[in-house]
């Protein structure tokens, strides 16, 4: 009896060992930070990994993560310095790294995120009311990121939290507006369109009117150098007709009377009235099928007249 009522005492004693020794271990991983509390106070910070001790029901350990946390910012609509409403999407990337003083100024996540939210949402206002459309889109938004986290990270400080990055990731117009601002667009771009096509109009009747000059140029040029070549031509021609007719002004007159007739004697419909001793027949009045030295037809020798006849003596009465 006593035995049994010995191993049962030393059972409950080794069990209340063995719950008092494993409330009074605690693992701190790679990624976490460590408080111990006690009785709600602070009693160490733990920041490197391993196998830590503790009073066993008596402190409390509280984790905070080492990594990089994210923070999606609500859209919110923002006021630019040329009186634009833009719509703006951020979000923000942290880490703790004093976990001691982000206990202290905050206790957890949830209540780091929301007042990392109030800082960025009001430092976006305070920084993107003074900048333009265009500036918060395109030419200044990297400059303007940089000096917002900046800001956050000098205020973040309090809270023993260290900004790793702001960015925006949407800048846009409300809807409310977008139909007009894309119109204005439009028309903007089809005014640029208006005038590039007019400008290359332009270039063009220039170019083509300066194509046509220079081509009549080139056509009156060619046009005089063909009248001087055809009129030497002419002239080489009229010398060796002239040396022609010099030499033989018969055969001349009978090659240039040819050519007449085969130009004005054409077969068809060819149909001239003269008169049969005409000039232009000259060449077809001949005697004996030759035309005289003239080029006119020898005129046949007339017959001699018939001599008289005898007169008779009248019968007496």
């Amino acid at each position: 009896m006593n035995s049994s009522a010995f191993r049962t005492g030393i059972l409950i004693l080794v069990g209340l060992a063995l719950i008092v020794l494993y409330s009074s271990v605690f693992i701190v991983q790679q990624t976490q930070y460590a408080l111990v509390l006690r009785f709600g106070a602070v009693q160490s910070e733990i920041r490197e990994p391993g196998l830590k001790f503790k009073l066993p029901l008596i402190d409390n350990v509280t984790y905070f993560d080492k990594r990089v946390l994210d923070l999606d910012l609500p859209v919110q609509t923002l006021l630019s310095a040329d009186r634009q409403n833009l719509e703006v999407d951020a979000f923000t990337r942290y880490r703790i790294i004093d976990p001691l003083k982000f206990y202290q100024a905050v206790g957890n996540i949830t209540l780091a995120n929301q007042r990392l939210a109030s800082f960025t949402n009001s430092t976006m206002r305070n920084i993107l009311a003074s900048a333009s459309r265009d500036a918060i889109v395109r030419t200044e938004r990297a400059d303007l990121m940089n000096r917002i986290q900046a800001d956050v990270n000098r205020q973040a400080g309090s809270l023993g939290i260290e900004m790793i990055d702001v960015r925006l990731t949407r800048v846009d117009l409300p809807a409310a507006n977008s139909q007009a601002v894309y119109q204005r667009m439009r028309t903007e771009r089809e005014r640029e369109a208006a005038d590039l096509r007019a400008n290359g109009q332009q270039r063009a009747q220039t170019i083509r009117a300066r194509a046509e000059r220079e081509a009549t140029i080139i056509r009156a040029e060619a046009n005089r150098q063909a009248e001087e070549l055809r009129g030497q031509g002419d002239a080489d021609r009229n010398r060796i007709l002239a040396e022609a007719f010099g030499q033989d002004p018969d055969f001349f007159a009978f090659y240039r009377s040819m050519q007449a007739y085969e130009n004005g004697l054409k077969s068809g419909d060819t149909r001239l009235v003269l008169s049969p001793d005409s000039e232009f027949f000259r060449f077809f009045n001949t005697t004996s099928g030759r035309p005289n030295g003239n080029g006119q037809a020898a005129t046949p020798a007339r017959p001699a007249p018939a001599a008289p006849a005898p007169v008779q003596p009248a019968p007496a009465q």
